[in-house]
This record gives structure tokens, C-alpha cells and sequence, in this order.
């Protein structure tokens, strides 16, 4: 099982947002980014990932679970390859974990979010999944 970071501005689209769309979950529409699109094109239903408020907070705040794979874009214009996933709420983050907390832990140097900070939906190793789940309060 892979895990993946899914980046969203509070202001557009919030983990309460999230929460909110229920167990149907929400598409997750309007990458725009080819590496991001390819790693959007790997996911499988089941696999996990953290919700991350970026801009505002920068913070992940909760953990979705993939549950429908990728397909075309509604957002997208005619023609162009963008495609989506849909994904819904799991769990909150019992403590949020701030970018600061994971750029202090040195066992998360070499993490996605931090050398790649401008892809919308980096992957997550399963180490760094385990320590950020153990810094958020999950088992």
C-alpha cells in the first residue's frame, strides 16, 4: 500500500469540507501539475493519505482513504489529460502536525512535502508515514 500527502487551502477546500462530504467523499478536482497527475494515476482505492492545509496552518490536520481511482477531470477543459480521484474523511489528527514539527524531525529530511514543497500530491514512505502518525497522536 502506498500513502500520499493531498495538499488544499483551507479558504477553498477545508478538512471540515472534507469531514462534510461524508462517506460518498469528494472529488479530488483541479491538479494541475504532470508529477502530480501521475502520482494521482498510481493511487488505488484503499490507500491512505494525509490531509494537508497548506498556506493557512500549514499543517496536516487529518488522513482520507482513496475511494475511487483516477478518471478525467470534470473541472478540466475538453481534451485536456487531468485527471482525478475521489477520496473521503477518515480520521482527524488527534494533534495537527505543523510543516515546523516536520522539518525539526530529522527522520523526515528527506520527505517529499519538504524537497518537493510545491507538488500538490507528494507521496509518503511508510516510515514517514508511521512518524508523523505517532506525531499527530495515532497508533
Amino acid at each position: 500500500m502506498a500513502y500520499w500527502l493531498l495538499k488544499s487551502e483551507p479558504d477553498a477546500w477545508s478538512w471540515d469540507s472534507q469531514v462534510k462530504a461524508g462517506a460518498k467523499g469528494t472529488a479530488w478536482t483541479g491538479i494541475r501539475n504532470h508529477t502530480a497527475k501521475l502520482n494521482m494515476m498510481k493511487m488505488k482505492k484503499g490507500e491512505r493519505g494525509f490531509f494537508y492545509h497548506s498556506n493557512v496552518g500549514k499543517e496536516i490536520v487529518g488522513i482520507v482513504e482513496v475511494i475511487r481511482e483516477a478518471y478525467a477531470d470534470p473541472t478540466a477543459a475538453a481534451g485536456e489529460p487531468w485527471v482525478c480521484v475521489d477520496v473521503k474523511a477518515v480520521a482527524p489528527m488527534p494533534k495537527p502536525v505543523t510543516l515546523a514539527a516536520i522539518k525539526a524531525e530529522p527522520k523526515l529530511a528527506g520527505m517529499a512535502l519538504l524537497k518537493q514543497s510545491r507538488l500538490s500530491l507528494p507521496p509518503v514512505a511508510d516510515a514517514e508515514w508511521t512518524i508523523v502518525s505517532k506525531m499527530g497522536g495515532l497508533k
